[in-house]
């Protein structure tokens, strides 16, 4: 059983439906003992990071949501959702996010290497560049083109946290990403054809395949 987090921010509709469409069973629910009773957690997202997490911190689910992924259970992060992972965002002033995975997330500058200006957000369809290819939301997956609208963009030292990258005018974009059992995508999945529900699908096997072990 897979559990969408509902903290008023996700792209809710479009999750489910996706579910749906690979019948994974799931409830939807901003109620941290209900979720806790799944096997995997989803966390989708809209919006700005500063809002999202004072959303996560005033309902207990940003607590929650550290000590399910403390103890092991799958989590993955959905655009903003994705962003929230990591230990802080510019948007609007800094926000300390929940930490599980080591980066920040900054805004496109809107001016390339060569001083030439690009526009943001970055929007619409880009080809993904696997990493690491025997992680577990690529497997079985070739490189596709995937669905992005983001105006800010993660940062970090640590190359194992990079599964797929895209590029934006130059600019590297973590697209995918990953430590053991959390993970995330920059864009959207369920909006991204095969490539993208095929991953929700491996997240989906992923969370199967570790209540076995």
């Amino acid at each position: 059983m897979i559990g969408i987090i509902d903290y008023g921010m996700g792209n809710l509709h479009s999750v489910c439906s996706a579910l749906k469409r690979i019948e994974q069973p799931y409830i939807l629910s901003g109620n941290p003992e209900e979720l806790h009773e799944t096997d995997g957690l989803l966390l989708p997202g809209v919006g700005s990071f500063k809002d999202a997490m004072h959303q996560l911190e005033e309902t207990g689910l940003a607590d929650f949501i550290k000590k399910e992924a403390e103890n092991g259970k799958p989590l993955m992060g959905i655009c903003l959702g994705m962003q929230l992972l990591f230990d802080e965002s510019a948007e609007n002033g800094i926000t300390t996010g929940l930490g599980l995975l080591p980066g920040k997330v900054t805004r496109f500058n809107g001016r390339n290497a060569e001083g030439k200006t690009y526009k943001v957000p970055h929007m619409g369809w880009n080809n993904l560049h696997f990493q690491q290819k025997d992680q577990p939301l690529l497997q079985g997956l070739d490189e596709g083109y995937v669905y992005f609208v983001h105006s800010y963009v993660v940062t970090t030292d640590n190359p194992q946290v990079l599964v797929a990258a895209a590029y934006y005018e130059g600019v590297e974009v973590p697209a995918v990403v990953g430590l053991n059992h959390i993970m995330g995508t920059q864009f959207h999945p369920e909006k991204s054809s095969e490539t993208g529900m095929g991953m929700l699908k491996n997240f989906c096997r992923f969370v199967e395949e570790g209540q076995q072990i």
